[in-house]
């Protein structure tokens, strides 16, 4: 799981506007002009394998001035065993913003099969700013990391309060860092761990925001780029706001699905009989919780509370109906269902009852870390976040009557609308790149409509496309899924699919690669407000 502590270098105010780059600016390649240290490997802890190192480069803050402040980045390796099939390097990015995927290499290599595992040495690394890379804070609060806040007229000063208060902390905390915590800066990154490892190209694995800065690598720097599979993939043409707004607008879809297959199963959890009985009982839990907070556990859930955490869940029936069962159960004043745990409850709608963060560990990020690394790429890699609060207000407004289960929470005003000026120009998708993109069907941080997006906006790419499969994280993440061969094929000989593949997967639980204590488990990232 993350690992989370303050940040090591901290810089003071930052003009509130920067220069934007032209796109020719954008385009131009800097890494040539800085050549990293080769890396001083060492085993990265004794309780890990010792075939699994570590080590520290360093990186240009700003690649515009190579030789001026430098970030550390952390990065890991388990090598190949076989130096005979050995193809070269694959990196690898879990999403976020503001995953850490340092300890990636030991997920990948329990889960990867022989054949692919022995093609390559695994790399992982903590992007900029994350965990063991030059960690970024804002110094939030729990309660200002939190970003589901629904519209009402009311409470709508305060939601812009809450943006303007997350991106003023975040400048006093980290102004002369946080224009440089982006997505193309990541990608330079990247280019930088080649040259360090002495490599002519780079292989990639990247689950979900990983797949937009796989995307961004391919367009900026081509010729490097190997073996690339984009899982579950973010749509260049929604970044930013538009793939927070694709989650209420898919959640609608899931929904229907989720009560006609809970409505055949009425016997079983007393939902209802047809779908709209089903969508009335749910609706009837939030405005019973609206009125008055349904008491769970040591929690009092609002109905916001159970729109925001059950969005996501609806995209997996088979989880999603003994939780809004025990939920029924705990407003009814009853006995809650056989089998459903109260943690397991509180897992699936993300929600714990308020507690101060934990304490940092000496010399490790901050318990907002990775928040802070997601409004600073999320809102630096674009200039297209509106900046006046009446925008927000007027989709928040339009948004909860179109989509009713989270598309206020989508629209709501944002701490980008309060952002300075990106340093550059998004990255436009232009340069053929073939890649494999990946995508299960129902997922719920990238719906498949951001999967197809990605797809098309790459030309040459192919999509495996795994039919009923639930879950954020197609590729390993579920040793059932039907992507897994096609993805193992290409892997191993390089050669994409003539075509695009349209496989099934048997849609329920998945069987989800569990992880062995101290390593980050599959799909990535678990936390719901990510990609």
């Amino acid at each position: 799981m993350r690992r989370f502590a303050p940040l090591l270098a901290a810089g003071g105010l930052l003009a509130s506007a920067l220069p934007l780059l032209t796109a020719t600016q954008a385009a131009a390649d800097p890494v040539s002009d800085y050549a990293p240290s080769k890396p001083s490997w060492h085993r990265c802890s004794a309780d890990q394998p010792a075939s699994y190192e570590c080590a520290t480069i360093k990186v240009p803050l700003d690649y515009r001035r190579p030789h001026g402040q430098t970030l550390d980045l952390a990065i890991s390796r388990i090598k190949s065993e076989n130096p005979a099939k050995r193809h070269g390097v694959m990196l690898l990015n879990p999403g976020g913003p503001g995953g850490s995927g340092l300890d990636l290499p030991l997920m990948m290599q329990e889960a990867m099969p022989k054949d692919v595992r022995d093609r390559y040495d695994l790399i992982g690394f903590d992007p900029r700013g994350v965990g063991e890379s030059s960690p970024l804070t804002c110094g939030l609060t729990q309660a200002e990391e939190n970003f589901d806040r629904a519209y009402r007229p009311e409470t709508f000063p305060s939601d812009v309060t809450w943006a303007r208060t997350v991106a003023d902390k975040c400048r006093e905390k980290a102004g002369a860092v946080l224009p440089y915590i982006t997505t193309r800066n990541t990608a330079r990154d990247m280019d930088a761990i080649r040259v360090a490892l002495g490599e002519r190209k780079l292989s990639y694995v990247g689950y979900s925001y990983g797949t937009y800065l796989g995307a961004v690598y391919a367009q900026m720097f081509p010729a490097r780029t190997d073996r690339f599979v984009l899982d579950s993939g973010v749509d260049p043409q929604r970044a930013w706001r538009g793939m927070i707004q694709v989650w209420a607008t898919e959640a609608e879809p899931a929904f229907a699905r989720w009560t006609s297959w809970t409505a055949e199963r009425d016997s079983t959890y007393g939902l209802g009989a047809t779908p709209q009985a089903v969508s009335q009982t749910l609706w009837g839990l939030v405005a019973r919780a609206d009125r008055e907070p349904i008491e769970f556990e040591g929690l009092k859930l609002t109905g916001d509370d159970i729109r925001a955490g059950a969005r996501g869940l609806f995209f997996y029936p088979e989880q999603a109906a003994p939780v809004i069962a025990a939920l029924k159960a705990a407003a009814e004043g009853k006995p809650q269902p056989a089998g459903m745990a109260a943690a397991d409850v509180k897992k699936a709608l993300g929600r714990q009852p308020e507690s101060a963060p934990e304490p940092a560990r000496a010399g490790g990020p901050a318990s907002d870390n990775g928040t802070a690394v997601f409004w600073s790429v999320v809102c630096g890699d674009t200039d297209a976040w509106p900046r006046d609060p009446e925008r927000y207000r007027r989709d928040a407004v339009r948004d909860k009557a179109a989509y009713p289960l989270y598309g206020d929470m989508a629209s709501n005003i944002k701490p980008c609308a309060f952002w300075q000026r990106p340093v550059e120009a998004a990255t436009p998708m232009k340069t053929r790149a073939n890649v494999l993109t990946v995508q299960n069907e129902w997922d719920s941080q990238t719906p498949l409509v951001s999967g197809q997006g990605l797809h098309r906006a790459l030309k040459g790419s192919r999509m495996v496309l795994a039919l009923g499969g639930e879950g954020h994280g197609v590729y390993l993440a579920d040793p059932r899924s039907c992507a897994n061969a096609p993805v193992n094929d290409y892997l191993i000989t390089g050669r994409l699919p003539a075509k695009d593949i349209n496989c099934r997967t048997a849609p329920g639980t998945a069987e989800r690669h569990e992880a062995r204590p101290g390593t980050t488990p599959l799909p990535l990232p678990s936390t719901p407000g990510r990609f």
